[in-house]
């Protein structure tokens, strides 16, 4: 399912783990507050709904404000880990209301389409606003959504990667609508996030299929 797009990079801050204040007493629930942001169009609804419920939707209308998901995933440990996932709108009135998304965010995913430079370049922003502004410890991750769309590539997996590498984040590529690599990002942030994620990739990918698919 993986695809030679993916770079293994890791998180700036790349100890950022889970805050020990989100383990419950006694217990093995993990919150994780995840943020998506990026422009207009560039498919983060549709990678949240493809993670979340399995599904794609090309009708997907464009998120007014922020819109709010969770997922929760039993890993083989018994551990139940509860993303808590906003999805903040691209428009530009919206702007100003992110940071009341990421804020606290232990997790950013910056989305953008691999098809408009212009939205690499917002990426490139919102990288900058969160290594203000974020937690110091936040894990960041750049996603270069439409992966299906090589034809119509306007951002070369090179620039993606470059820029990650400078900026210590984890870089992919991923096609919501194939959901090409989707299982791999979260993978990703949840072994950045907890210690104890079982390392065989494959039970980890198992268990996410079995958590994203439909009901």
């Amino acid at each position: 399912m993986g695809s030679s797009s993916s770079v293994p990079g890791r998180a700036s801050g790349g100890s950022g783990r889970l805050n020990p204040k989100n383990r419950a007493a006694g217990s093995k629930n993990l919150r994780v507050k995840l943020v998506l942001l990026g422009d207009s169009g560039v498919g983060k609804s549709c990678i949240v709904l493809r993670f979340v419920r399995g599904q794609f939707d090309p009708t997907s209308k464009v998120t007014v404000g922020a819109s709010f998901l969770s997922q929760t995933i039993v890993l083989q440990d018994s551990t139940t880990v509860k993303f808590e996932i906003w999805d903040t709108a691209g428009q530009e009135r919206y702007a100003a209301l992110a940071p009341l998304y990421y804020r606290g965010a232990a997790v950013a995913v910056v989305v953008y389409d691999i098809t408009n430079s212009d939205s690499f370049a917002k990426a490139k922003y919102w990288v900058k606003e969160l290594q203000k502004h974020g937690r110091s410890d936040i894990i960041l991750a750049l996603v270069g959504n439409k992966a299906d769309l090589q034809e119509e590539r306007k951002v070369s997996v090179q620039d993606g990667t470059e820029y990650a590498e400078k900026n210590g984040l984890f870089f992919i590529e991923t096609s919501a609508k194939t959901a090409d690599n989707i299982n791999e990002l979260f993978e990703e942030i949840l072994s950045d996030c907890y210690d104890q994620l079982p390392r065989d990739l494959a039970t980890t990918l198992m268990l996410l299929s079995a958590a994203s698919s439909p009901s």
